[in-house]
Parts: C-alpha cells; sequence; structure tokens
C-alpha cells in the first residue's frame, strides 16, 4: 500500500470519525433535551394525578441509560411537605425516552425523608387514597359507612404505588397526630421482579420493634405474599393495641397473603392467608399469664360493603392442630334504619352499638383427643397441660345478637367426643375430688384465708347423707334447679344471664352451675377472666360427661367448702371466715347440718351468691329485709311445687331467724328505708337466682346442657325429704 492510499484511508477514517463524534454530541445533547422533557413529563403526570407540587432538582446521566435527580420534594397544595429525597437514580429505556414516552426502571432513592402530619383539621397524605381527576360523588352520610370501597381505596392506593423495581437506602419515614407518634427508619429495602427484602426500626407510641421483612408483590394482579419477623431474636410488639387497649400483642414471625380482590357493585371481597409463630396476648381481663399460639393461622374469605363485614365460608382457622370453620357477619344499622323500635334497654348505648346485628357460627374438625388438648392456647388451660386421651374432640358454637331485641339472644355451644378417654391427666388429677384433699379458700384480692381437709380427717367435715335436705333442696332450687339431670351446663341460664350483662354494660350477673361453682373453687383462681372461664368450662365438661364424679359427691364437697361469711368474721379461735356448712351451722344457729329447718337453710341459701353482705339481711327490728322476704317466699314457693316440701311449710314462714350463734353479734341491725312499712313492691333483681329459668314450669323438661351426643350420664336423684 503506497503512502497516497493510506493517507485516503486516514482522511476516511478521520471523517467517520468527526461524524461519530459529531453523532454522538448530537447524541447527547438530544439525550439530554429528551430528559429534561422527560422529567416534565413526570412532573406534569404527577400533579395531574394528585393535588401537589413535585419539585424535580438537576437530572443528568451518570452513564448511558442511568439517570440521577439530585433534590426531590412533594408537598401537598396547602399543606406541609410530604417528602424530601437527596437523590434519586432510574434506569430509562433509550427507546422510549426518544419516542417521548419515558419508561422508568430500578428506581433508588438515597436519604429520604416522608413526613406525614395530622391535625385536628386536615393532614398531607390523604389526596393519595383519592386522585384529583377522580370525580367527586356526593356521599348519603345517613347510609353510613361502605367498609368495601374504604378497603378498596386503600388496597388501589398501595398497590398503584408501588414500583416494579426499587431500592431505598437511609428511608426514614416519621407520623405525627395528636394522638400519635411513630418513626420508621429503613437502612435498606429493595424491590426486584417482584421480590421484597428489607430491615427496619419503628418506634410507635413508645413502642419500639427491630424487624425485617420478605414476599413478592405483583401490584398490577393486586397480590402479595410478605412475612414480616423480628430480628436480633426479638418479638414484634404491636403497638396499638398497647396504647388503645392496654394489651400486648407479639409474634416471632407474620405471614400474609393477598391473593384476589373483587370490587363489584359497592362491595369488596379478598381472599388470602395469615398465619404467625408463638403468638401472644396479654391482657389482665383475658388471662393473669401470657396467652401463647405456637403456630396459628387463617385462610380467609372476606366480604366487606354498606355497614357490612364477614368472614364467609371457606374460611379456616389452625390452631396449632385444631382446624376450625368459623363464619361471622356483623351488620350496623343506621339511625334511619333503627327507626323508633329502639330496645329502651340499650338506650346508654351509642347510636352505632345500638344497630349492631352479629352472627357468629364456629365448627372444629373431628381432632384426636390428644392433640386437641395439646393445640390448646398455653395461659388459658392450664389445668389440662399435658392432658392425654383416645377417640377424638369436637367443638361447634352458633350465637345472634340483635341489639334492637337484646332478649332474642341466641347461644348454643357444645363439645362432644366420639370414644373420648382419658389415658393421662394433666397438671391436676380431676379425680382428687372423690377422695380427701386439702382445699385452701382464697379472698377477692387471691391471698389465701385458710386450708382445711376435704374428708373425713377434718371433723369439720359433713357427710352428704347428714347434711338437712331443707339445705339441700333450698341450694339447689335457688342456685342449680337442674343440677342432678344436667352435664355441667345450663344454657338457658347463661344466655339470660348474658342479656343482663349486655344491658346494664358490665358483669351484673352470672351463669355458674353448681358444677362449675365447683370446679372454679377447688382448681382455679378466683380472678375473673376470659381465660379462667374457658378453662373452668371445659374442666366441667370432662368431669361431667366422663363421670370421674358423682353428683352426690360434687355436692357434697361443695357444701363443705363453700364460703358462708366473709372473713373478718373471727370466730372459734381465731378463725377467718366461715367455710363449710358445719360452720355455716354451728356460726349462725349453733347447731348441727343436721339440724337446720326450712326458716333456717333457706338464710343460708340467701347468704350463697354475696356471703360478704349477710349482716345486712336484717333491719332495726331484727326482722328480714323486704329483698331477703321476697327470696324465701319465692324459694320456697318453687320447692313446694316440685314437691320437696309440704306446702304448709312454705304458707306458714315467718319473716324472721333466730340466730343463737356467734353471729348474732356481727349482724348490721339499722334501720334503712326499705323495712316492712314500706309498701314498695320487692326488689327482684338483688335475689334473682341465676338459673331460675323455666322453674315455674315445673312440667319443662331439664335442659341437658352440652355433649348431646354423648351416651346420657345416668341420672342422680335426690334424696326425698
Amino acid at each position: 500500500m503506497n503512502s497516497a492510499t493510506k493517507k485516503k484511508i486516514g482522511i476516511g477514517l478521520g471523517i467517520v470519525a468527526l461524524l461519530l463524534a459529531v453523532a454522538l454530541g448530537v447524541f447527547l445533547l438530544k439525550r439530554q433535551q429528551l430528559l429534561q422533557y422527560a422529567m416534565a413529563q413526570v412532573k406534569t403526570k404527577v400533579e395531574r394525578k394528585y393535588p401537589v407540587a413535585l419539585t424535580l432538582g438537576p437530572a443528568r446521566f451518570t452513564d448511558l441509560n442511568t439517570v440521577q435527580v439530585d433534590g426531590v420534594s412533594l408537598v401537598p397544595i396547602g399543606r406541609d411537605t410530604l417528602m424530601k429525597a437527596k437523590s434519586i437514580t432510574a434506569a430509562i429505556s433509550l427507546k422510549s425516552l426518544f419516542a417521548r414516552r419515558p419508561v422508568f426502571s430500578n428506581l433508588q432513592i438515597a436519604d429520604a425523608r416522608l413526613t406525614a402530619r395530622k391535625t385536628r383539621e386536615q393532614d398531607n397524605y390523604s389526596f393519595l387514597f383519592k386522585k384529583k381527576s377522580q370525580p367527586v360523588v356526593a356521599r348519603d352520610t345517613t347510609k353510613g359507612t361502605n367498609y368495601g370501597l374504604l378497603l378498596n381505596q386503600l388496597l388501589e392506593a398501595g398497590f398503584d404505588n408501588i414500583p416494579d423495581e426499587a431500592a431505598f437506602t437511609n428511608f426514614l419515614v416519621t407520623y405525627q397526630s395528636p394522638r400519635h407518634q411513630a418513626t420508621f427508619s429503613m437502612p435498606s429495602l429493595t424491590i426486584e421482579d417482584g421480590d421484597i427484602v428489607g430491615q427496619f426500626s419503628s418506634v410507635v407510641d413508645s413502642v419500639s420493634n427491630q424487624m425485617g421483612v420478605s414476599g413478592h408483590v405483583e401490584p398490577g394482579d393486586y397480590e402479595l405474599q410478605a412475612s414480616l419477623f423480628g430480628l436480633n431474636r426479638k418479638p414484634v410488639v404491636l403497638p396499638y393495641v398497647m396504647s388503645r387497649y392496654g394489651a400486648r400483642v407479639q409474634f416471632d414471625s407474620l405471614q400474609v397473603s393477598l391473593t384476589e380482590k373483587d370490587f363489584e357493585d359497592e362491595q369488596l371481597t379478598v381472599r388470602g392467608t395469615a398465619a404467625a409463630t408463638n403468638f401472644i396476648v396479654n391482657h389482665p381481663k383475658i388471662s393473669d399469664t401470657d396467652v401463647v399460639v405456637k403456630h396459628g393461622g387463617m385462610d380467609f374469605i372476606a366480604t366487606l360493603g354498606q355497614n357490612y363485614a364477614s368472614l364467609d365460608k371457606g374460611t379456616k382457622v389452625r390452631l396449632n392442630k385444631i382446624e376450625a370453620f368459623p363464619q361471622v357477619s356483623i351488620k350496623l344499622r343506621t339511625p334511619a334504619e333503627l327507626g323508633r323500635r329502639l330496645d329502651p334497654s340499650t338506650l346508654s348505648y351509642s347510636a352505632r352499638l345500638r344497630g349492631l346485628l352479629v352472627a357468629l357460627k364456629v365448627e372444629t374438625a373431628e381432632t384426636p383427643a390428644t392433640d386437641f388438648f395439646a393445640s390448646l392456647p398455653h395461659g388459658i388451660f392450664s389445668v389440662v397441660d399435658g392432658m392425654q386421651g383416645t377417640g377424638t374432640l369436637q367443638y361447634k358454637l352458633s350465637a345472634a345478637l340483635d341489639m334492637q331485641q337484646v332478649d332474642s339472644l341466641q347461644f348454643n355451644s357444645g363439645l362432644t367426643g366420639r370414644n373420648f378417654r382419658i389415658t393421662k391427666f394433666g397438671k391436676v388429677d380431676l379425680r382428687q375430688l372423690n377422695e380427701e384433699f386439702q382445699y385452701t379458700a382464697y379472698n377477692d384480692r387471691g391471698d389465701s384465708v385458710k386450708t382445711f381437709a376435704v374428708g373425713p380427717s377434718n371433723p369439720d367435715f359433713v357427710p352428704f347423707d347428714q347434711v338437712s335436705d331443707y339445705l339441700k333442696y333450698a341450694i339447689i332450687t335457688a342456685e342449680d334447679p337442674r343440677f342432678f339431670t344436667h352435664k355441667g351446663f345450663m344454657e338457658k341460664a347463661f344466655v339470660k344471664s348474658a342479656i343482663q350483662n349486655i344491658k346494664e354494660k358490665r358483669f351484673a350477673r352470672g351463669g355458674s352451675t353448681l358444677s362449675m361453682q365447683l370446679v372454679k373453687n377447688v382448681f382455679l383462681t378466683r380472678q375473673k377472666t376470659v381465660a379462667r372461664k374457658a378453662e373452668e368450662a371445659l374442666v366441667v365438661w370432662l368431669i361431667e360427661n366422663t363421670r370421674l364424679v358423682s353428683k352426690e359427691r360434687m355436692m357434697e364437697v361443695y357444701l363443705n367448702i363453700i364460703e358462708w361469711g366473709p372473713s373478718k368474721y373471727r370466730w372459734s379461735g381465731g378463725e377467718r371466715g366461715v367455710y363449710g356448712v358445719s360452720e355455716a351451722a354451728r356460726f349462725y344457729y349453733d347447731k348441727t347440718p343436721a339440724q337446720l329447718n326450712l326458716q333456717e337453710s333457706l338464710y343460708l341459701a340467701s347468704i350463697i351468691p354475696k356471703p360478704k353482705y349477710a349482716r345486712q339481711s336484717f333491719d332495726a327490728y331484727g326482722d328480714l329485709r323486704r329483698s331477703t322476704r321476697y327470696f324465701f317466699r319465692l324459694i320456697a314457693d318453687i320447692m313446694a311445687r316440685r314437691g320437696y316440701i309440704p306446702e304448709h311449710e312454705a304458707d306458714g314462714l315467718s319473716r324472721s331467724v333466730s340466730l343463737n350463734g356467734p353471729a348474732r353479734r356481727f349482724m348490721n341491725f339499722a334501720a334503712r328505708p326499705d323495712t316492712t312499712r314500706m309498701a314498695s313492691s320487692p326488689d327482684s333483681t338483688l335475689y334473682d337466682p341465676i338459673n331460675l329459668i323455666d322453674l315455674l314450669n315445673t312440667g319443662a323438661p331439664p335442659d341437658a346442657g352440652v355433649n348431646t351426643n354423648q351416651p346420657r350420664q345416668e341420672e342422680a336423684t335426690p334424696p326425698k325429704p
């Protein structure tokens, strides 16, 4: 190749290089211009979608298709700044850029601050749930709240704002309102191909957590799978329930998923799952210790609409190895729907609660007995902890409450066993009731008052057949008229008690049978918690339905441990309180239990519901007060109709009781407005026995309680007088 040829090639290459340089310069210039155009498009799109001012700092390419924007802020119109970011980096498709339809991906946000504020008048974030271009439709507030619409807006706003790919570094989120303060700090959070991985710490209303999150999201399909777990082997504590309800709720890990969302005809249906490990609840009204579920979960189908929410058929709850299938519906009537048909007994409730309509149905699968006991939450059923058995157990519950007609309350609950038999007892051997045992009496504060033997070694122990039949019948009639025929429960009595408690907005009345009172006194604490009541019901069912203890023996133990006077009664060598029928007969009448007559027995029966108020039973003249006389008359008449006593004995009742024992010096013989000289009707609620259900209709069948599928227990027969 000669020099001329080389020269021509060099000139050609130079021209090509120059053209490429010019083209590259034009490309870079045009790319930058298009980038500015793209930034303007982003700003316009966001401000058109939401009522905000979006400020974007200088934008530049850091490589061929990566853009970095330094300084970004989002300020709602007329509100405080919602978000600031030091820099935002994203990849941009050059093809889409030159087509003037920019598509960004792989979003990276560094040193961002999102500050949500709410005052009594306004906030700076609710615009996210309502697009500016969305037409405003006037809502008829008289129709109440459409919970389906609200949740659908929340879900769509959340999913619509999730980027396909993103990375957050040093992201700080704060929330301030008159009632709550929250801070979320995220050192790192990435979303790549829908996969989510991140860590963050939070302080909400002084409750601190350090958590990790992982999962997958498909924003376009409204699908989500996420796992939230505590870091450094520490649990996650829910903050709001602590400040609002005084309860501690925590878990080691929580998995949630949303698999389907369908919004149609103003009604939302969502399907998904939720599961937790080491789920713990602690609240003094639930239990005096932690309630622990090691493994729990739910597959749910939920529907929300106008003043309506429900868990639908197909929902399944897993409690360790127990599977339950609940159906729940909650309806809130509006004031217009309530009209004038209000139940006068619920006028003290808010308008929202007066319109409440609830229906509940729960059924568990048949579960092997040992698995059933092992799956019960720790902290509720401590007495049966470790119990084993053969056969299967199944629980069913149905309830319905209409606050417009509280008296229509429906409640049915039952535990049934198939080939069930106890093979090993738990912490407590329930068969101890058949033998002599040591009983400790406690006061309401949980302090032990006295301990004594329930059996022949105790000189004050009285066998069943050595107690006056008058006293036995008086107690059974007043406290548990179906004691010798039911299997531990009287659902009608429970329902009546629940109705009264709802009306009075307090625990005004119990629903316990003698069996339940006995179990509570012998095996359980005296704390009024949900856990104790649930454990009480289970232990009673086990005793009654496996025939561990005869009815006569249960009544015998009951009579020998029941409290018949407050602990401040110090008598007979300094003993505290009056416990057992022997002490009661001696303390009040200086008699043996076998010597008690009808009048004396009725008085002792009247003391049982409120033994601490026994000294208030008399007026200044030594006569029984009006409320106590009403109790005497009511119980004696029922005893006569049932053939427990002759009618002439009921007709010949006196209005006084002779106290010949030490009790007389403790009585409060003081004048009160309700003496015998008042003509007003007696107050029947004070001594309204908890189980006086259908008593006046003596032909009514006995309430067999629960366990209707079990072989009927042979009925014990009370002795005849």
